[in-house]
């Protein structure tokens, strides 16, 4: 990544979670156009986004790191791993692109530009439901970078598209997706009075998996 210069480095961020958020929104668009069946409909939106993001990992990360996702950078600012105004600069970006993403995707199908969606999600299940994906997902990308390096893409995606499934959420687990998806009044939408309960979840989830999951497998000492 140090090879990258900051531009290029926002520009994929950018890139990513445009074409990440257009992958949920888009593919949510296409399953209820196809399937009357919400499990269907579900599944339809679960494989596309598992599938974009070995993509989107694979190609973007060499050049960013693909976090792709503001809990994702401030852990790593956390960890000293990126600087603070680079972090900054990586959280407008993914914000915008999440926000590029919902427009490419309400392009493709003939939609209003911005449609503030009316999809209800809130409460205590909701919101325990995105701290407990966010948390997995960090946990994931850790544990990954410090045992499986080369195997992030392919972990990333399958823990997203398990989480779609266990967590009662559908594991949103990113506030730039997460305000992407309030300017869609369509499948993976959500309301924006909803926001801030899922956003503080998120960052809670993200910071309990930074705490844990650096105890875990950073040991100060090794133990005889």
């Amino acid at each position: 990544m140090g090879v990258f210069n900051l531009q290029r480095r926002l520009t994929a961020e950018f890139l990513g979670t445009a074409l990440l958020v257009a992958t949920v929104v888009g593919s949510g668009i296409m399953a209820v156009n196809l399937s009357r069946d919400v499990g269907l409909q579900l599944l339809g939106n679960t494989i596309p986004t598992g599938a974009m993001l070995v993509v989107l990992i694979s190609i973007l990360g060499p050049i960013s790191g693909a976090h792709f996702n503001p809990a994702v950078t401030l852990v790593f600012l956390a960890r000293r791993e990126i600087g603070l105004a680079a972090s900054l600069f990586y959280v407008a970006a993914q914000i915008m692109g999440g926000i590029a993403g919902t427009i490419i995707a309400h392009v493709m199908f003939d939609l209003p530009i911005i449609e503030w969606s009316e999809k209800v999600r809130t409460g205590g299940p909701q919101w325990f439901a995105d701290l407990i994906a966010t948390f997995g997902l960090v946990a994931t990308i850790l544990g990954g970078v410090r045992f499986q390096p080369s195997g992030v893409p392919w972990l990333v995606a399958l823990y997203i598209t398990a989480a779609y499934w266990f967590t009662a959420s559908t594991s949103f687990a990113n506030p730039a997706v997460a305000i992407a998806r309030s300017l869609t009044n369509t499948f993976s939408g959500i309301n924006p009075a909803n926001l801030p309960g899922f956003i503080i979840a998120q960052l809670i989830g993200a910071f309990v998996a930074w705490v844990c999951i650096s105890w875990l497998i950073e040991p100060k000492t090794q133990q005889k």
